[in-house]
């Protein structure tokens, strides 16, 4: 059962949500919707601020958002000129039987009530249509970015998941899994402020945050990978799950 304290928690931080958070290589989000041709008719669902829903755009796609969060969508709206939000969830989505192309979720599949989304998202689609959770997931393979992830707590949802879904239901065929490898340069302030937009930092106490944060500076300041650099390279891998509806 998912925490909706957090899952909701990220509005109050959209603005730098949006800033700092990574995006998605297009080569994945072309994969997630091969063959079908732009433009595709595509439900972003938990779009947040519109980083996917913008990423979509670029590559010639009709992108409807849906995201509950109010904050969220005002920060859409603001960074994605020409597109509206809708207010929806993945158990409720604002959209007629059959008039998706594809669905597409980014960052946001693991605080779904499954069983309800499933049968949602297949009313959406149409037969033939394209279903792709997709996250962007920090490469804990590396040291120092491990680190990170412990100090902060960092949950990897995306690494859990890969065992986790099998399927997403009987309107659903197989599972497809491919995974993605790019790195982002940022500022040791750049990922501090990506930090204060993850759930488990927005929703902790301020003896925590500052906790955090002070753990978080001593990492850079001495790990012998990032003591003295102005940037470092922040290592993802972005997995993209992809099923056809029946």
């Amino acid at each position: 059962m998912t925490d909706p304290t957090q899952a909701l928690s990220f509005g109050a931080a959209a603005a730098d949500y949006d800033r700092f958070r990574p995006r998605y290589p297009q080569e994945a989000l072309r994969w997630a919707l091969d063959g079908l041709d732009a433009p595709a008719r595509v439900v972003d669902l938990g779009a947040g601020t519109g980083i996917l829903t913008r990423g979509l755009v670029a590559l010639g796609h009709q992108v409807t958002p849906v995201e509950p969060d109010p904050g969220m969508r005002t920060q859409l709206g603001a960074a994605t000129p020409g597109v509206t939000a809708l207010a929806g969830s993945a158990e409720s989505v604002p959209r007629p039987d059959g008039t998706a192309d594809a669905v597409l979720v980014g960052q946001a599949y693991h605080w779904f009530d499954k069983e309800r989304a499933h049968v949602e998202i297949a009313r959406v689609l149409r037969p033939g249509g394209t279903f792709a959770p997709i996250w962007n997931s920090r490469d804990d393979s590396v040291a120092w970015v491990a680190k990170l992830g412990r100090i902060a707590d960092l949950r990897d949802h995306a690494g859990n998941l890969v065992e986790k879904i099998t399927d997403f239901g009987p309107a659903f065929g197989p599972v497809e899994l491919a995974v993605f490898t790019h790195r982002t340069t940022i500022t040791p302030e750049e990922v501090i402020g990506m930090l204060h937009t993850r759930s488990y930092w927005l929703t902790a106490q301020p003896h925590e945050q500052e906790r955090i944060d002070r753990e978080l500076w001593q990492l850079f300041a001495t790990h012998p990978e990032l003591a003295g650099r102005e940037t470092v390279e922040l290592p993802y891998r972005t997995l993209v799950f992809r099923a056809r509806r029946r």
